[in-house]
């Protein structure tokens, strides 16, 4: 039985992949910047991570489960399109 993807393991993933390309770094961190909560340092843990109900909302939306984890090609897609037509 194959264990489900986990936020941990996206993480990893990416961190692998923005490691031997240099512009998906880029990317990744403005995207993730993009989606941290509003004034996190107000809160802990203290890291500029995106709000769970949010998060929550977005993975339902996209997904259909509000506890999904998205797939890696998906997440680098979405930070290379957000480059691309947002500019940033």
């Amino acid at each position: 039985m194959a264990s489900s993807p986990s936020w941990t393991a996206l993480a990893a993933r990416l961190v692998g992949r923005a490691l031997l390309s240099p512009q998906l770094a880029v990317d990744l961190l403005r995207t993730g910047w993009a989606f941290r909560r509003r004034e996190w340092w107000r809160k802990a843990p203290f890291l500029p991570v995106p709000d769970g109900p949010y998060l929550r909302w977005r993975m339902y939306t996209a997904y259909g489960d509000e506890a999904a984890v998205p797939p890696i090609e998906d997440v680098v897609r979405f930070a290379r399109w957000r480059r691309e037509t947002m500019g940033f």
